[in-house]
C-alpha cells in the first residue's frame, strides 16, 4: 500500500530543485547597503589613525638621523679638536675638507649622507642657531618653521 506524500510533512525531504533555487538567490540591495554603510564607517575610524601612524614614523626616522649626524660630528670633533665649518657642511663627514682648516686626524665618519625622511636634505649650520652647531630637517614641507609634521626636526630635540 502506498503511502500518500504530504509537503508540509516535517519528514519529507525538499526536492533538490528547490533548495537550489534558494541558495541560489545572492543577496539583495538593503543587505550589500548596509554592508557598504558599515565597511565606510570603519574605513573613516582608522584610515586618519593610520596616517598620523606614518607621520609619526617620519619625525621618528628624522630625529634619528639627526642624532647619528651629531654623534658623528662629536666624533669629528673628538679627532680634529674642531667642528667642521659651515662651508664644509656635512660633506665633511664623508669626504675628507680640501678648504679651510684641513683637519689632521680626519677619518671618514659616515658610510653616506642620508636624506630626511620627506627627500630633502638634511641642514648643518656652524655656527648654530641653537647650539654650538645644528643639524636639522625642514620637516614634510621643506621649509624652515611650520608646524606638526611641516615642523623643524633639530638636535635641539
Amino acid at each position: 500500500m502506498d503511502l500518500p506524500i504530504n509537503p508540509q510533512s516535517p519528514f519529507c525531504m525538499p526536492s533538490f530543485r528547490y533548495v537550489r533555487r534558494h541558495v541560489s538567490r545572492g543577496f539583495t540591495l538593503i543587505e550589500l547597503m548596509v554592508v557598504l554603510v558599515i565597511i565606510g564607517t570603519l574605513a573613516a575610524l582608522i584610515v586618519p589613525n593610520v596616517l598620523d601612524r606614518a607621520d609619526d614614523a617620519r619625525v621618528t626616522a628624522a630625529k634619528t638621523d639627526v642624532n647619528n649626524l651629531m654623534q658623528a660630528f662629536k666624533l669629528y670633533r673628538l679627532d680634529n679638536q674642531r667642528y667642521p665649518t659651515g662651508a664644509q657642511g656635512l660633506q665633511a663627514l664623508l669626504a675628507r675638507p680640501s678648504a679651510g682648516p684641513i683637519p689632521n686626524n680626519w677619518k671618514p665618519y659616515v658610510d653616506k649622507l642620508p636624506n630626511d625622511p620627506w627627500g630633502h636634505a638634511y641642514q648643518y649650520m656652524n655656527p648654530g642657531i641653537r647650539g654650538e652647531i645644528d643639524v636639522l630637517s625642514f620637516g614634510a614641507d621643506g621649509q624652515a618653521g611650520g608646524e606638526g609634521k611641516n615642523a623643524d626636526i633639530g638636535s635641539w630635540d
